[in-house]
């Protein structure tokens, strides 16, 4: 990769502690909501029925307590996601060289790529105060993703003998971006930081003036017309920016999910060819991780973007 620009050290420097900081925030947010949506233990008869005629359950499947709060599988997956990239950033960024090499190489390729990315779509002065969360929820959704196919994930756990087979009931690991409390709660996560960015750029008055206040020059009879026009319009702007933390949320959650409900489908589709029948159906799942975290970034890059942008100054006319 060559030697280390100042600009990107200090990038990685900025970004290292950040990972650990997002993915405890968004771990206790999704703590509680789990409680209501995670299942009891399975009964017996009612567990097997559901899961062989609906697939793969839509709610997480409690695997223990922790201080009376439940604990999920993919709540597990998540936790184990977490570490991993946190050691990895401990790694890369620990004893770091003008000339990097291994953990630390591939940090920097990777910072790098996404901080010139992200210059190109929010601009420098917005990308110096925001990367460290968009490049931090992009690695944690792409690889929250891809560890959710690793063999095992779904697969092992406590169940019964079928004729068909030992059939999985409860499983020990779950995919965490396929539990639709962990998208929610990063999609908290981004709201939450939005508002303090909006804030912080533009002001209480900034935000009012983008919502509802007329665009262009209007004078004359239709000023009127367009101030209540441009009113109605921020009304319904501001419904849609307090759905924009839903629509995230299902739309990783719903893509994941129905990722690993299929690959599930094949696997017990043909007894015997479990293991044959997916393995194309992977590599498009490994696409889909991709481009499931990059959308989920660049969504919320262009939500904070459309909000916190500076307007340039008209210049003054020249006096003649």
């Amino acid at each position: 990769m060559g030697r280390m620009k100042p600009q990107l050290r200090r990038g990685v420097n900025r970004w290292k502690a950040r990972p650990a900081l997002l993915v405890l925030i968004a771990l206790f947010l999704c703590l509680g909501p789990h409680s209501s949506f995670a299942l009891h233990s399975p009964q017996p008869g009612e567990s097997t029925v559901t899961q062989e005629e609906h697939g793969m359950s839509a709610k997480p499947e409690e695997v223990g307590h922790i201080f009376g709060f439940p604990i999920t599988n993919s709540m597990v997956v998540c936790w184990i996601v977490a570490c991993g990239l946190i050691i990895f950033a401990h790694r890369g960024t620990k004893n770091m060289k003008q000339v990097p090499t291994g953990a630390q190489n591939v940090l920097e390729w990777l910072v790098e790529g996404l901080d010139k990315f992200m210059r190109g779509i929010i601009g420098p002065h917005l990308a110096e105060r925001t990367f460290w969360f968009f490049a931090t929820i992009f690695i944690f959704i792409l690889a929250a993703n891809w560890v959710g196919l690793i063999p095992g994930v779904g697969t092992i756990g406590w169940g019964h003998q079928t004729p068909q087979g030992f059939k999985v009931t409860q499983p020990l690991f779950r995919g965490a971006n396929a539990d639709v409390n962990m998208t929610f709660a990063m999609a908290l996560v981004f709201f939450a930081a939005w508002i303090v960015w909006s804030l912080q750029e533009v002001g209480a008055k900034g935000m009012a003036k983008e919502l509802f206040a007329p665009k262009g020059e209007i004078t004359g009879v239709l000023k009127p017309l367009m101030i209540a026009i441009f009113f109605a319009a921020g009304c319904l702007e501001i419904v849609s920016i307090l759905f924009r933390p839903v629509s995230l949320t299902f739309r990783l959650y719903g893509n994941i999910f129905a990722g690993e409900n299929m690959l599930h489908t094949m696997v017990t589709m043909v007894p015997g060819l479990g293991w044959l029948l997916p393995i194309p159906f992977y590599f498009l799942e490994l696409l889909m991780g991709l481009v499931q975290a990059l959308v989920f970034m660049l969504l919320t890059a262009v939500f904070t973007v459309l909000m916190c942008h500076h307007e340039p100054d008209k210049p003054a006319p020249a006096g003649g």
